[in-house]
């Protein structure tokens, strides 16, 4: 799996995966991109998965070609680390979180749903 800071593509997570166990399911949709996995620091803070994976104001900056946000609201802490992504498609399913107006692309629906059929279909 390439370094986040260098990846094309990057699929986060955040505070909605509920678990580190469920990052597997990211992994897998990284994995079919030749992406790497990040995630938001409410999914660090929860203790789902080291810091070093933490996209944001006191993580790592990036900016993929492709960066997918999964269950991630959308802190301003956040955004500033992956704002200048060429492409952001964000899953979540609150309509109203705040990374829907970064995103180019946004999906409300469950992530437990849409990532398995997502990472399916590629």
């Amino acid at each position: 799996r390439p370094d986040l800071g260098s990846a094309p593509v990057v699929v986060s997570g955040g505070r909605g995966m509920k678990n580190g166990e469920n990052f597997a399911m990211l992994e897998a949709l990284a994995d079919k991109l030749g992406g790497a996995v990040g995630a938001s620091r409410a999914a660090v803070d929860a203790g789902f998965v080291p810091n070093d994976l933490q996209v944001g104001q006191t993580g790592k900056v990036v900016a993929p070609d492709l960066y997918i946000a999964v269950g991630i609201s959308g802190a301003i802490q956040h955004l500033s680390g992956m704002k200048d992504s060429k492409t952001i498609v964000a899953i979540n399913k609150d309509g109203d979180a705040p990374i829907f107006q970064v995103a180019d692309y946004g999906l409300v629906a469950d992530l437990f749903d849409a990532v398995p059929e997502l990472t399916e279909q590629l």
